[in-house]
């Protein structure tokens, strides 16, 4: 795969899973690669592994997604010192309140909403102009398969990550002409610490398991693994693009989540 020296990249929420692997596999090909969170702790130790591992250089910025100052901050701070970023991966996100439609708070509707949708549009906000200043670059969102696939008793979640889809389409159609890609990912059950939470003898479990034709749950480097590609030069023709990444599952049906649902 091409390298990806001389490129600055920004990864949010990068300190544990998924966004923690995908800073380790830019800094390994090469990028110099900030990454922002909302929790010190865990992005100090995510940028000491990249350095103890000899991966490549990392550093981290405190940012919340639902602050536009904070992701401004975040964006420069990734940038280079004539302010030019050549990768973003947008992967701050998150979900809420699990229960049936008519149980959901509004309030906690909004937040979902806000941490994933305006979350994504304020960090293309502030990369997109960075990248017309470098000329071109790749902008990568982590949707999910509850994007497009229902996922009963999600709340604001699934259309969360809809409303991240049609961002980066849009955003493609945009920016284009300006040498910019925008791609998404949309991975299935990946084994990371939000998910440990799923008991491994449950129905929720099995409900993953039996309907993914690969049969395993996917891990952060199958998910960095594609994000890497959707950055790199291979992949120069290939934007707009939702990808599955979920071990085949959108094929069949979503998890069933009732045993976590609110009563309603």
């Amino acid at each position: 795969m091409s390298s990806l020296y001389g490129r600055h990249a920004l990864v949010t929420g990068a300190g544990t899973g998924i966004g923690k692997a995908i800073a380790v596999s830019l800094a390994t090909a090469g990028a110099t690669v900030t990454i922002c969170g909302r929790t010190e702790s865990t992005l100090a130790a995510a940028c000491e592994q990249i350095a103890a591992d000899g991966s490549g250089e990392a550093s981290y910025v405190i940012a919340d997604v639902t602050s536009e100052g904070s992701v401004e901050e975040a964006c420069a701070a990734a940038s280079s010192e004539s302010g030019e970023l050549h990768i973003c991966v947008a992967n701050a996100g998150g979900g809420g309140m699990l229960g049936r439609l008519h149980t959901q708070d509004a309030a906690e509707f909004d937040r979902v909403l806000r941490l994933n949708v305006t979350g994504t549009f304020l960090t293309m906000k502030h990369a997109l102009p960075r990248m017309i200043r470098a000329g071109g670059g790749a902008f990568v969102a982590i949707s999910s398969i509850a994007g497009h696939l229902t996922h009963p008793f999600f709340g604001a979640y699934p259309p969360g990550k809809a409303g991240i889809e049609q961002l980066v389409r849009n955003a493609a159609d945009e920016y284009g002409a300006d040498g910019i890609r925008c791609n998404a990912i949309r991975p299935g059950f990946v084994a990371t610490e939000i998910m440990d939470v799923i008991p491994r003898d449950s129905e929720i479990y099995d409900s993953y398991v039996r309907n993914t034709p690969l049969g395993r749950l996917g891990e952060p480097a199958d998910i960095a693994a594609l994000a890497r590609f959707l950055v790199s030069d291979e992949a120069e023709w290939l934007t707009g693009a939702v990808i599955d990444l979920d071990g085949g599952q959108s094929l069949r049906r979503g998890p069933n989540y009732q045993l976590f649902a609110a009563p309603g």
